[in-house]
């Protein structure tokens, strides 16, 4: 198994009300994809919910092996998400591990 978690934060200038609606189009464009992708287990979009967190949203994915995560990342459905993401975030970390 391959956990593939990104974490960004919005970019500047966005208000509170546009931060949640851009968060609720990133679930919307990425959570699906996993039904797109032959060795997707899960795919989650999730906003930063407590005070003790230092980025404002995340993707966690949990994908059978590396090749199914590499399949989703070149997926022309996640390749369109990311001209979205991109738009509306910033300071993009990411971190892969098999368990």
């Amino acid at each position: 198994m391959v956990r593939h978690i990104v974490l960004w934060n919005f970019v500047e200038g966005l208000s509170d009300a546009e931060k949640a609606e851009a968060g609720e189009k990133m679930k919307a464009l990425l959570e699906p994809i996993q039904e797109l992708i032959p060795g997707a287990v899960e795919i989650q979009v999730v906003p930063n919910q407590l005070a003790s967190s230092n980025r404002d949203i995340a993707l966690i994915s949990t994908f059978e092996t590396v090749e199914a995560l590499s399949t989703y990342q070149n997926h022309p459905a996640h390749v369109e998400a990311g001209k979205y993401v991109r738009n509306v975030t910033c300071d993009r970390t990411c971190m892969d591990y098999e368990f």
